[in-house]
């Protein structure tokens, strides 16, 4: 262990999924850092006991006593649950034990150059279902940290894929795009990619809102009227940006060959293609924060909760990107 090796905040995410399940079953493995479990210490210590994993659970008085990660140890700052929790079983009553987790995640984060904070799964349905807006964790961790732009990209090694707009519906998506909002999310791409992945020149693939990037305006305008635009803009400030580009051919080998990182107008317009091509080894990256966010590239599975069968692959992608991206070095 160096000194220089950096604390993982791991939140464990909505209790009644695999998030303590994953987390649990993590602290069984060697990890190159100091690791800082959040979340209710009884509910972890069942889910650790009807999985097999084997590891005791010691609870921190305090997150600054968090030392270098030891194999079968997991350090953990309790964070009581609301309600009893049962696995596989939503309780809304849980909602804001889930949010707690993750902002106190984030600011212990916001306040170290040397930290990241990992996330399980959380379930938005359940957190709007008790009167709170979510829209998901790139929203919110952008708000508790002030970070302004947040940018969600996906990556399994090489391959990246970063995304203009959200979670949002799909009869909202011309609306909410703008060429200062693609020039702004093209802007923090190239400065992360630069920053925490070490590109020196990152090559954007910018993709088209409309089946075959708009056909010159025949199946639409949004090409010429806002993405043009705002990669004429971005290279401008020295971006090296392609596109607007056809979606269906923008994930062959070739194209793939040719840049850094897709940049796709929505969700699941860009999502699936690196899902199918890499699903659980994918990680979820939140660019554009004060503070370094990784995630798993899947979610609660509740029918898995305390059943032994969750899979811990995509956590540990998630982990060892952070330890990359907050130490500037390859695991």
């Amino acid at each position: 262990m160096k000194a220089a090796d950096p604390t993982i905040v791991l939140s464990s995410g909505e209790p009644a999924g695999i998030g303590p399940d994953i987390c649990a079953a993590i602290a069984a493995e060697p990890i190159a850092a100091r690791v800082l479990v959040l979340g209710d210490a009884t509910t972890l210590e069942r889910r650790a006991e009807s999985t097999g994993a084997k590891i005791s659970v010691r609870v921190l008085a305090d997150a600054t006593d968090v030392e270098p990660h030891v194999a079968g140890i997991m350090q953990l700052v309790d964070v009581p649950a609301s309600a009893e929790v049962e696995p596989g079983k939503l309780d809304p009553a849980n909602a804001e034990y889930v949010l707690e987790i993750l902002r106190t995640g984030a600011l212990l984060c916001r306040g170290s150059s040397n930290s990241a904070l990992v996330t399980a799964p959380v379930q938005k349905s359940v957190i709007n279902e008790a009167g709170v807006r979510f829209t998901g964790h790139t929203e919110f961790l952008a708000d508790v940290t002030g970070g302004g732009l947040p940018v969600m990209m996906l990556a399994a090694g090489d391959l990246r894929v970063a995304l203009a707009t959200t979670h949002l519906p799909l009869t909202e998506v011309a609306g909410a795009l703008s060429s200062a909002l693609i020039e702004n999310v093209l802007a923090i791409i190239d400065r992360d990619l630069k920053a925490h992945f070490r590109i020196a020149s990152p090559r954007i693939a910018v993709l088209g809102l409309n089946p075959h990037a708009g056909e010159q305006g025949v199946l639409g305008s949004e090409e010429m009227t806002i993405i043009e635009p705002a990669l004429a803009a971005a290279r401008g400030r020295g971006i090296e940006v392609t596109g607007p580009l056809p979606a269906d051919t923008a994930f062959t080998p070739a194209a793939l060959e040719a840049c850094d990182v897709v940049l796709a107008m929505f969700h699941d317009q860009g999502l699936p293609a690196i899902k199918a091509l890499a699903f659980g080894e994918v990680v979820n990256i939140t660019l554009g924060l004060p503070i370094v966010r990784t995630s798993v590239d899947h979610g609660t599975a509740l029918s898995l909760a305390a059943t032994g069968d969750a899979k811990v692959d995509s956590l540990r992608a998630a982990i060892r990107v952070a330890i990359e991206m907050a130490t500037g070095r390859k695991t």
